[in-house]
């Protein structure tokens, strides 16, 4: 495939093309890169259940998008006259596996995980380890919560062992008789299926492999001979949107000497004819029964139940709990008298309700293997079975997960004997009603209720949430956002997608509603408002406000009532066969796995989704254009003019497309021809702002000697013609080189009206003085970069700052900020005589820029 598909795109690299047929292409990939995000969009706000759709509009863009992704590919092959192989072959991947799940056959390859440990499980591993422990892994790995370790055989073993016993293609069998109304062949079908199942040998290899993972965990757990495990069902759909309880087999208690057969038991339960029932009355499709098996270390329980985020039959402010003594599974199982809880749903969780049963017994372990029934103490019998601070940990850890996964929650827990809380498995609660939320939001037109902001920005994800505001001004502070938060930032990025199933809600002050952020937040379901220009400076860190993303209003303090219209409202469309397939599909399609340019893994073999694909030749179409830029010459058409200007710049400009005014063939161009936007607000920032210092500046020998050698090396220039100022411009583009003295700046930028395609890349480097000097400047600049919300880099005295999808005169008024920054740094390492120079200096330029009169500040500082 690698060869076929690299032939494909050979002939670009032998054609030199000119510099505008390139840009011509590099505009194309931006407008592919939108549609696709625009597409991407469409397709998430389908699983909110506000839209119907048919089987018709999952094929037709999967077939839109695939096509989209693949131009995206060859347009970036054109650009950057490369094969791009490995692109080429992830975009197939992910083809192959939409198309395994368009036509009920999801990709199996040798890479397939048999076992998967619980340290590795996440969401993005549903297919192979179920709903069940998909969730467990994210709650033990993303949240940190307590949960049995242990591992899980995927549907991937479940696979390999089914191959074996000649029941794969019982399903069709199984359909038919269902459609024919035929009971009796069904259940005929299922028992006779099902003992099969108990009675068939695992194939060796897979027994093998079971037992090894079996000891692993015992070792790990220092119980060598000693561990107990419980086996449970976490089959495909299982404890998503379908809960499938009661239908598959749990076994407690299983030492290693049972553990196959026990497996076995679990796996043939998908078999019983009331699961078969249960999957064809809900258009469950042959694929779709597999079955993985979660395989956890028993917890002695001394107190276990199941809690409820929303109480059944109660109104929507308050959770209820049942338990018991000892072990969950019969609180589950309904086979004895339990305890009942109500409480508030709003901190401190107020007890408003207690209902203690007579307990007589309660299920525990047995020593060998199994469980048994035991008498509870007499005086144990009516007391109940959780204490205040028990009946605390439990409500906040249940409001922390239906915050996490934004929808009622049903949980199984228990508390060990050292009174540590684990979660034993977190389901969505079925049939909940969302009628009272449309009266409680109302409750925020009270004058109680102080409106912040409303009707700024552009609402990316409905829902409300409540929480402390958290803002995030660096990478560095990515580590310490607390699960809750209201994520604030000045500027949207994917880099958040690291902390967005932290964040309760998302503000931003820029931002696009089809970004690659924006796309995050919707498959997290996360109530985003972005683009609201205001929020930065009207919330306060550490402040408690509620986000109402469903009108656009920002509240002071909690309006906690609004809590339960931040979940998603579970719909009878959830269990349709077309939402599951297309929940499966856009597995393939959103999920963001390349987060940080700059990282080692920001390369096309990590890309397992389109949106990987999109975001890769997105920041590489960028990277590969200013390389074009400034490799000018011959790959221009026209040739250059020098600018006439107020400054002696000695800039000599490059016109691409439609970037000039006036004669071509004209050695010089005024400013006033300047057409292209960004080279006009670059210089309405180097001449009118009064930052350019005419007033020499002395340099000692020793500075100017040590800077002598560095200054004349080429590799460090830019323009590959040293001493030559250079400008490649477009109507909407400029890359700009630029050597003033002896420091070197390239900026690259497009300014145009659609958002998603604005940047602006910023390069400094060099100086006049020894490099502790010339280090400083750049802190300098960084300091002004990030003022102004560019994305900065500083390596000694280099400055790298990256400013992206903003609005065009947002982008204009940096890069006047950026001409002004060129003026006012110019000679600056000459006085930058020790770190506090840093502060002043940046301070002193940050001010000039508010206040445009003040001319160039720094020369009071000599």
């Amino acid at each position: 495939m690698r060869h076929a598909l690299s032939k494909r795109f050979a002939f670009w690299r032998r054609r030199r093309l000119p510099f505008a047929v390139l840009f011509k292409k590099f505009q194309t990939i931006l407008e592919r890169n939108n549609q696709i995000l625009e597409l991407m969009a469409d397709m998430g706000d389908k699983l909110g259940g506000e839209y119907v759709f048919d089987r018709h509009y999952i094929e037709h863009s999967v077939q839109e998008l695939e096509d989209l992704v693949f131009k995206l590919v060859s347009d970036f092959s054109l650009l950057n006259r490369k094969r791009n192989t490995e692109l080429l072959i992830a975009c197939e991947q992910i083809r192959q596996a939409i198309n395994g799940d368009l036509a009920g056959r999801p990709v199996q390859t040798a890479s397939t995980p048999r076992i998967v440990p619980l340290s590795a499980i996440g969401l993005e591993l549903t297919d192979e380890v179920g709903a069940k422990m998909a969730t467990l892994g994210e709650l033990h790995n993303r949240l940190g919560l307590t949960v049995p370790d242990g591992f899980t055989i995927t549907t991937g073993a479940f696979a390999e062992f089914l191959a074996t016993t000649g029941l794969s293609a019982r399903h069709a069998e199984a359909v038919r008789y269902w459609r024919d109304g035929d009971d009796q062949a069904l259940r005929r079908l299922a028992e006779e299926s099902h003992r099969r199942l108990l009675s068939a040998p695992l194939p060796r290899d897979l027994s093998a492999l079971l037992l090894t993972a079996f000891r692993d965990l015992a070792k790990r757990r220092d119980d060598q001979g000693d561990l107990k495990v419980a086996l449970r069902s976490s089959a495909t759909g299982e404890d998503g949107t379908s809960s499938f309880a009661g239908q598959y087999a749990t076994v407690l208690n299983v030492a290693e000497g049972r553990f196959l057969e026990a497996y076995r038991q679990v796996v043939a339960s998908a078999f019983t004819y009331p699961a078969w029932r249960y999957r064809l009355a809900r258009g469950y499709q042959d694929y779709e029964m597999a079955m993985a098996v979660g395989c956890q270390c028993m917890v002695a329980g001394t107190t276990s139940g199941v809690l409820q985020t929303y109480a059944p039959q109660q109104d929507a402010k308050v959770m209820g709990i049942e338990s018991i003594w000892g072990l969950c599974a019969p609180v589950v199982n309904g086979d004895c008298p339990v305890d009942s809880f109500l409480l508030d749903r709003i901190p401190p969780y107020r007890l408003r309700v207690q209902v203690v049963a007579h307990k007589p017994r309660q299920l525990v372990m047995d020593q060998q293997s199994g469980t048994l029934w035991q008498d509870v103490a007499a005086d144990r019998q009516h007391l109940p079975s959780l204490n205040d601070s028990q009946l605390q940990r439990l409500a906040e850890t249940a409001m922390t997960l239906e915050g996490f996964f934004k929808r009622p929650l049903e949980i199984e827990w228990t508390f060990s004997t050292a009174d540590t809380l684990h979660i034993l498995q977190v389901r969505p609660l079925s049939r909940w009603s969302a009628a009272p939320a449309r009266a409680i939001v109302e409750a925020a037109d009270e004058p109680q209720a102080e409106v912040i902001f409303a009707g700024r920005g552009t609402i990316v994800q409905c829902g409300i949430a409540a929480g402390r505001v958290v803002l995030i001004d660096s990478d560095d502070d990515l580590d310490r956002f607390p699960h809750g938060g209201i994520l604030l930032v000045r500027h949207s990025s994917p880099r958040y997608s690291a902390i967005m199933h932290k964040a309760r809600g998302i503000i931003t002050d820029i931002g696009s509603s089809t970004g690659h952020m924006a796309t995050i937040a919707r498959e997290f379901r996360v109530p985003t408002i972005v683009n609201t220009e205001v929020a930065t400076s009207l919330l306060q860190p550490g402040e408690l406000v509620t986000l109402d993303a469903t009108r656009n209003v920002v509240y002071r303090g909690d309006v906690s009532e609004g809590h339960h219209f931040d979940l998603i409202e579970e719909e009878l469309f959830e269990d349709s066969a077309e939402y599951r397939l297309l929940r499966r599909v856009l597995n393939h399609i959103i999920p963001l796995n390349l987060l940080n340019p700059q990282g080692e893994d920001f390369v096309p073999a990590s890309c397992r989704t389109c949106h990987d694909i999109t975001r890769y030749i997105h920041e590489k179409a960028v990277e590969e254009l200013i390389l074009l830029s400034e490799n000018h010459g011959a790959a221009h058409a026209s040739a250059p003019r020098r600018l006439t200007a107020d400054i002696p710049i000695g800039l000599l400009v490059i016109n691409a497309g439609d970037g000039l005014a006036g004669p071509a063939d004209a050695p010089e161009v005024a400013v006033d021809d300047v057409l292209s936007l960004p080279l006009q607000a670059l210089l309405d920032g180097l001449i009118h702002l009064g930052m350019w210092c005419t007033t020499p500046v002395a340099v000692d020998l020793h500075s100017f000697m040590s800077s002598f050698t560095r200054t004349f090396t080429t590799a460090l220039a830019g323009p590959r013609d040293i001493g030559r100022n250079l400008a490649v411009v477009m109507r909407h583009y400029m890359n700009i080189n630029l050597r003033l003295g002896y420091h070197y700046t390239t900026i690259d930028a497009y300014i145009a009206e659609t958002i998603n395609d604005n940047y602006i890349y910023f390069r400094f480097l060099g100086g006049v003085t020894e490099f502790i000097r010339r280090s400083r400047r750049a802190a300098c600049i960084a300091r002004v970069l990030e003022h102004f919300d560019f994305r900065v880099e500083i390596h000694g005295d280099l400055v790298v700052g990256r400013l992206k999808k903003q609005a065009p005169s947002r982008m204009r008024d940096r890069m006047r900020m950026l001409g002004a920054l060129l003026c006012y740094t110019r000679q600056l390492d000459a006085q930058m005589h020790s770190d506090r120079d840093v502060a002043c200096h940046a301070a002193d330029f940050i001010q000039a820029i508010r206040n445009p009169s003040g001319g160039n500040t720094h020369e009071s500082r000599r």
